[in-house]
This record gives structure tokens, sequence and C-alpha cells, in this order.
């Protein structure tokens, strides 16, 4: 059981927000970037709710990789990049009535308006696509991107070419040419009709193919193909909905801007309606809910946004979303099914996790068979039991959950469930830890399912990324004996190659493009990526690239983890704990890790860690107090604005003090700022030292 926020200490919020930002970076990558997400979105969103909780109760340990801050994930480096001009945020999400007043309330004093004056706003469906960006220079459309990690997306120019929905010119042999800017960014969701998703899947069974869970994921999937002329042979729609960077703006309002879109041929959603206060907001959003069946596409909420650009301006954004527009997002899907039998499954760090094997069901349109049951304590918890009856819960994504169990159903000759005291593969001890809600299998690589995870996370893509290596291959590779570790896979070629030539399906091209996969990867890899792939336990890309930054390079931090004192240096690391730093040891103590590390050594050649070079500005790293009330900002807007260039806002003034902003009717903190020789500005060279 998770432990109240306000419980929790300082070092333990600081261990557990490390945690959630690596988790949470690692789902970003299966949902965002793989188009294959690996939990359901109720279990993604509780991550994020409780990351939040802690950052609000803890906000001076918010970390520089906090979900908070980050928008999708990097770029598959099989697409060429493009760099938004202006970045592509996500949407905050909500889920509740009540969330939805709070969030106009929240506007209402960020913009210093009285409770009962009304904002208009504007409300939409939410789509469940894949969001992307169109240039157009002088009405011509030049580029196409993904949203990737909101600052650079991927290439699909071509791939959104072959959509018939979108204008490659804005004038489309009108005269319209006095209302086209001569460049702006229009920016929308590229989705799969219900109907064409469905024809789509019965081609692919037809030609023994990929199976898409979802829409979503079939959208996705085609639109980030390479070859363009798979993407035109699926049928995929699109609806614009916001624009990006845009030369003379001639609208005022985001839905002038909307009518504009369809004047230039573009789809619009024609459930789009303006609100005129919260009650038309939550009227809306249940209309939606009762339709949402009935719409020929898949959506998962509703989204508002304030409809006036000029407050939208000056709303502003957070660190990764805009104050102007939220999610509101529907509730899980769910549906009634037997669970036939509870299988365990061992990860690549010998976490034993529950499986759910389910009597297919139908599910919001799609077909489960599986469920997530997250760790022995929710099996006991919700009492979970071979051949109940149980309630499935998702929202869009391949692994569904087990919401509760359905009493009333069970049969009186059902026993308990008994979590497995031994490792199901090796046999090994199954421990519980300290806290620990996972339980571990203690075989370490002696047993064959962490052995062979292991060498899947190696290869993976945000690891050593060894393109041609599946599952599948490396199970087989496995079954042969070929590999027993990372190193084997290696010297496969020196060890197998005129075995794996001879191998059905493979034969001298696949095998030396295999080679030259393995090859290209060991001539350079980087300090942070290899960190990430040697697999220690709890260490994420996030954290990798911390202590890369830390240590920079890989023989220098090899080196300090064999010392007496490596626990105590690495906890005085930001966002390292006692347990992750305790993890990180314990693997450098193990001796068969010592000849695996020493052996991949010799193979690889491990680059220092090169931090990218951030963007600075005058008040970049400046500590700063505002004192007194500004004349065109709120002091909300004014702290948002000094945050969102990378300025500290402290609340009273010291020595440290870098500047004060004095306004009208300054306090106490102007005399300090006296006293202590601080440099004070007024709102005018405020906004000019914002600019430069």
């Amino acid at each position: 059981m998770q432990k109240d926020v306000s419980k929790l200490t300082i070092a333990e919020a600081k261990a557990e927000l490390a945690l959630l930002a690596n988790r949470i970076a690692e789902l970003d990558v299966a949902y965002y970037r793989d188009d294959d997400p690996i939990v359901t979105d109720a279990e993604y969103d509780s991550l994020k709710l409780r990351n939040e909780q802690i950052e609000n109760a803890f906000p001076e340990l918010i970390r520089e990789d906090s979900p908070s801050l980050r928008v999708g994930t990097a770029v598959a480096d099989e697409f060429n990049k493009i760099t938004h001009t202006v970045p592509m945020l996500s949407l905050g999400d909500i889920f509740t009535e009540e969330d939805v007043y709070a969030f106009v309330d929240k506007i209402r004093r960020f913009l210093g308006l009285s409770e009962d004056e009304d904002i208009e706003m504007v409300a939409e469906p939410k789509i469940d696509g894949l969001s992307f960006s169109a240039v157009y220079e002088q009405g011509k459309f030049m580029t196409g991107a993904t949203r990737g990690d909101g600052s650079i997306g991927e290439d699909i120019s071509a791939n959104l070419k072959t959509i018939r929905q979108l204008p490659l010119s804005l004038n489309a042999g009108l005269d319209l040419f006095d209302d086209i800017p001569a460049l702006i960014d229009i920016r929308g969701e590229v989705y799969m009709a219900k109907q064409d998703f469905f024809d789509l899947n019965k081609v692919q069974a037809e030609n023994h193919k990929k199976i898409f869970a979802n829409p979503r994921n079939a959208a996705a999937g085609s639109l980030r193909q390479l070859d363009a002329n798979i993407t035109a042979e699926r049928k995929l729609s699109l609806f614009a909905y916001a624009c990006g960077q845009v030369k003379d703006m001639k609208w005022k309002t985001h839905y002038e801007y909307l009518e504009q879109l369809k004047k230039w041929g573009f789809p619009v959603n024609p459930e789009i309606r303006v609100c005129q206060n919260v009650k038309d907001m939550v009227s809306f959003f249940r209309e939606m809910s009762e339709k949402r069946a009935s719409l020929p596409y898949d959506i998962d909420g509703v989204v508002y946004k304030v409809n006036s650009f000029e407050l939208q301006r000056r709303l502003g954004f957070i660190a990764r979303s805009p104050r102007w527009a939220i999610a509101h997002k529907f509730p899980a899907e769910q549906a009634v099914t037997r669970l036939k039998k509870i299988r365990i499954q061992v990860g690549r760090t010998g976490a034993l996790t529950p499986v759910a094997d389910l009597e297919p069901v139908n599910v919001g349109g799609v077909i489960v068979r599986h469920a997530t049951l997250h760790n022995a304590d929710e099996i006991a918890r919700k009492d979970i039991r071979e051949n109940d009856m149980v309630i499935i819960q998702r929202a869009g994504d391949v692994i569904p959950q087990v919401v509760e169990v359905v009493l009333d159903k069970r049969k009186s000759d059902v026993e308990p469930y008994l979590f497995p005291a031994v490792c199901p593969v090796c046999g090994s001890r199954a421990v519980r830890e300290d806290s620990d809600a996972v339980i571990y299998c203690t075989g370490g690589l002696y047993c064959s399912a962490q052995q062979i995870e292991a060498i899947k996370h190696f290869v993976s893509k945000d690891a050593m990324d060894i393109e041609g290596l599946g599952q599948k291959n490396i199970e087989l590779f496995f079954k042969l004996g070929w590999i027993k570790n990372v190193v084997d896979l290696l010297d496969i070629r020196q060890n197998h190659e005129l075995d794996l030539i001879a191998l059905d399906g493979w034969g001298l091209k696949s095998a030396h493009n295999l080679f030259s996969a393995i090859e290209k990867v060991c001539q350079d890899t980087s300090f942070n990526r290899f960190l990430y792939a040697i697999g220690i336990r709890e260490i994420g890309e996030a954290t990798a690239r911390i202590l890369a930054d830390r240590y920079h390079s890989w023989d220098y931090f090899r080196k300090e983890m064999e010392t007496d004192n490596a626990i105590e240096q690495l906890t005085h690391i930001e966002g390292i704990g006692t347990v992750m730093a305790q993890h990180i040891v314990d693997f450098f103590k193990e001796e068969h890790n010592q000849y695996l590390l020493t052996q991949l050594e010799k193979r690889i050649h491990i680059s220092d860690y090169q931090k990218q070079q951030e963007n600075k500005t005058v008040l970049t790293g400046k500590s700063i107090v505002f004192t007194g009330t500004l004349e065109t900002m709120t002091r909300q807007e004014a702290k948002a604005k000094a945050q969102s260039v990378g300025a500290k806002v402290v609340s009273s003034v010291s020595a440290k003090t870098d500047y004060v902003v004095v306004g009208i009717n300054a306090g106490t903190k102007l005399s300090m700022a006296e006293k202590w020789g601080v440099r004070q500005i007024n709102e005018k060279e405020f906004k000019q030292m914002l600019d430069e």
C-alpha cells in the first residue's frame, strides 16, 4: 500500500519521485514513440497523480526530469527530425465535474477576475489518435511532423500527404489569398475511423500480419511508416484543431480560427461548441459521453480551451501544458468475464508479476484475453481467485486491469489464491524486501527467465538499440544454446555465423544485417545508454542520464561504485535515494556482473556523456522577488513568466536575491532589498528582460 503523502519524509519523497520519473518515462516511450502501451490509462494516470501530489507537498524536490515537465518522448532514430518553432505541448487531465469548476476558478484567479465573471470556452471531443503539425508557407504545404517530445518531432511529411483530407494548398483554387498567412503551423489529430479499423484488421488477418489492438494504435502505426506507400494503402482521417507558429494572425478567438480552417478545406470536428459558462462545459461533456459509442471514431474525453487568443497569451504555459486548456477524460470502459488462471511472469530484475488469463471478452471494441493483477498485495486486497467472474477495465490500452470480483457469482469450491513461494521458472526462493510490494526471484542470472529478459532489455530501442533482434529471435537463440548472456550475443558472429545463416527464416543478408547492427553499437555507445542497457534494478533512462551527468565517464563511474563510500556518494545526488543507491552498489559487487562488465568493456567503446546545452536568457538561473501590485499582469502571471525562462521565484529577500521587481504600493520587501543592496527593477524593465 502507498504511504500517505503527508506522512512521507523528505528522503522517502525524493526516492519515490525518482522511481515515478523512471517508470513514467518508460511508459511514455511505449505509448508515444513505440505506439505500444504497456499499462492501462487508469494505471498511468494514477502514477502521474501520485507524482503531482508528492510534488505539491514537496515543491523543492521537483526533478529536472519530472513527468510534470515532460511531453511525449524522444524521436525514433529511423525518422528525420523537425524542430517545432512553437512547442507541441500535451494537456493536463481532469476526471470529474468538480475538476471542471476548479479549472475555471484557477483561470479566474490567475487573470484576477471575480468569481461571477464567465470565461468563454470552446469544447471539442478529444480524438484518440496521433497529433500532427503541418507547416504551410505562402499557402503551400511544406512539412509534417509528429509531436515527438514536444520540441522535436518525426518528419512524416510524405506520409501526411497521402491523407486525402489534408489540403496541399490553402487556397484550393479559391480567391482566398488575402486570408492566408505567409507561414502557419496547423495542428490536429490523425485517426482511423472505427469501420476502417475493422476493415484493416480483417486484411491483416487474411495476410497473417499484425492485428492492431485499437484504432489509435492502427493510426499511429500507419502514419509512422518509413514507406509512405504503406500509409497510402490505409484509410486515415484527420481533424484540425489548433495552431502553432503563425505570422500575421488575424483571428481574435479560437473559434474564428476553426472557421477559417474550414474555408481552407481542413476537416474540423462538427461536434465542437462554444460554451459561455461552466454549466455549458459540463453539459457538453455529458452529451459526448452519451454520443461516444455512436460516433464513427474513438474519443477518450473532451477538451476545453479558452476561446480568446488574448487570454490564452496572458495565461501562457506551465512546463508541459497550457494553462488555458485541459482534457476532461472519460471513465474507463468495463466488462465482465471469467478469470481462468493466474499466471506468474518473471521479469529481467526477477520481479514476479501476476497476469490474469481471461475468457476473451469485448471491452470497448477490443477483444481482451489478459489483464494485469499488479502484485500479490492487490490479489489479496481484492480477493481475486481463479475461476472468479471479474470486472475488467480498459481505456484504449493493450493491457487492461482487473477492477474487482463479482462476489455474488463466485462458486463455493473456489479456493483463495496462494502466491508462489518459489520462482515458477527456476524454482529459486521468491522473497519480498521490506516495504516493497513486489516479490522477487532470488535466482538471479541462474534463472533463465531473467537471462532472456536481460538480453531483451539490453538490445531494446532505448538501450543498445540493436536492430533485427525481436523477442522471438532472442528466445530462439537462447533455446538453441547460442546465447546465455549479452556477451554471448555480441559474439554471435564469431561463434555461430554459419549456424545463423543456415537457420530457417534467416539467410546471408539477414544474418549480416544483424552482425552490422551489433558492430555499429559496439563502435560507439554513450555512457548513459550503456548504463541503462545493463539493467540495474530501478535505473531507468532518466536516472542513467543523472548518473552519467554526475560521473561523466563510464570508467570513472565503475571505479567509484567499487569504493567503500559509493552509497554515500550516490545519495548526495539529487533524485538518488538510499534504496536505489544500494541496488547500484550491490550490482557492482556481484562477481558475475563484474565478469560480464569487463567482457563488455572489451567489446564496446563507451563514450563520455555529453550534456545538451540549454538556451539561456538574462533571467535564467536568477533569483527574483516580487513586491507590490503590477499594472499589466497579475502577480501569478509575472511569476509564471519568470519561471518560464528559468528564473527562480522566491518569497523573501536575502543577500542571494538577484532582482526585486517593484510594483505599486511595495511592501517591506522593498526596504529589505535596499538593506541587502539587491537590484530593484520596475515592471517595464522586467518585461524587457524577459525578451532579452
